[in-house]
């Protein structure tokens, strides 16, 4: 019996441990397990290779939960290769109330994400139809809408106006941002009439709803489109559900507030998968345009 036990060979695994609060693998040895290779649903659990995650358009294998896109992505995935021209990339975020740490804050999100701020907007094609598009981005500030931000779409929307294309807006916010107060708020009124002004001209405007698009960004321009579109879960809406419910002293219906519930009320015309974004819009550019 001893005899047996001395000639046992064990292999050396490596030793899962917790550092930073992050899962990372500790071996020496041989095959090293890189970290960072794989993710985990918040919906359902599931853990996902992050190879695969990506190449299904950052969508949960398992449950098909849409999770939140960056800019860039977003733009890659829609627009023909090569023929994105950014628009206003040099406008700059000021902090015109000297709210405290703002710009810090700002400064410290430009270095993180690579962005100068919540939105990038640009002309490019899809399939071959020249459109301006605008596509907010979660990772910055939530992409709450100050006065660069508004400034922005505003431009990309007399930008689309003066040259007769059709825009498109994706959302993607948590609302008006607080460290400029009425300045932040000032931008519904501004986006809005420069697309009533797009409206006049007999041009299309469509808007795709992503997870987020909640406070003065629902509002304003973000349900103002001509055609409405929604990723599927998509929380959609002004107030968030616990002020509404302390307001009305009502439980709200399940659901509330998410692309299926505001479909079902009529409030979006259509929810779209990502993977069949593009070709969806290139069907309706190419009939209304």
């Amino acid at each position: 019996m001893k005899e047996l036990f001395k000639k046992k060979k064990y292999i050396k695994l490596p030793i899962k441990t917790t550092i930073n609060n992050k899962e990372d693998y500790d071996d020496v040895n041989d095959p090293s397990v890189p970290s960072g290779k794989w993710i985990k649903c918040n919906n359902c659990g599931e853990i996902i290779y992050k190879d695969d995650f990506d190449a299904k358009n950052q969508i949960c294998t398992k449950c098909h939960k849409h999770f939140r896109m960056d800019s860039e992505s977003r733009i890659s995935q829609v627009i023909d290769s090569g023929s994105f021209k950014e628009l206003n990339a040099d406008l700059i975020t000021k902090n015109v109330l000297d709210f405290p740490e703002y710009l810090d804050k700002i400064n410290c999100l430009r270095e993180k994400t690579g962005l100068v701020e919540g939105v990038i907007t640009g002309e490019g094609k899809i399939n071959g139809i020249k459109v301006v598009i605008a596509v907010m981005d979660s990772r910055f500030m939530m992409g709450s809408m100050g006065e660069v931000v508004g400034e922005k779409i505003t431009r990309a929307i007399e930008h689309a106006t003066s040259r007769k294309l059709p825009i498109i807006i994706f959302t993607a916010s948590g609302g008006a941002r607080m460290q400029e107060g009425i300045v932040s708020l000032m931008q519904m009124a501004k986006t809005s009439a420069a697309l009533a002004k797009h409206s006049e001209s007999g041009l299309l405007y469509i808007t795709v709803l992503t997870d987020p698009t909640t406070g003065g960004v629902t509002a304003s321009f973000a349900m103002l489109g001509d055609i409405i579109l929604a990723e599927p879960g998509t929380l959609i809406g002004f107030a968030g559900a616990r002020v509404i419910e302390q307001t009305i002293n009502q439980k709200l219906p399940e659901g509330f507030q998410r692309a299926e519930f505001l479909l079902e009320h009529g409030y979006i015309d259509m929810i779209v998968e990502r993977r069949d974004m593009k070709g969806t819009l290139y069907k309706l550019l190419k009939f209304h345009c």
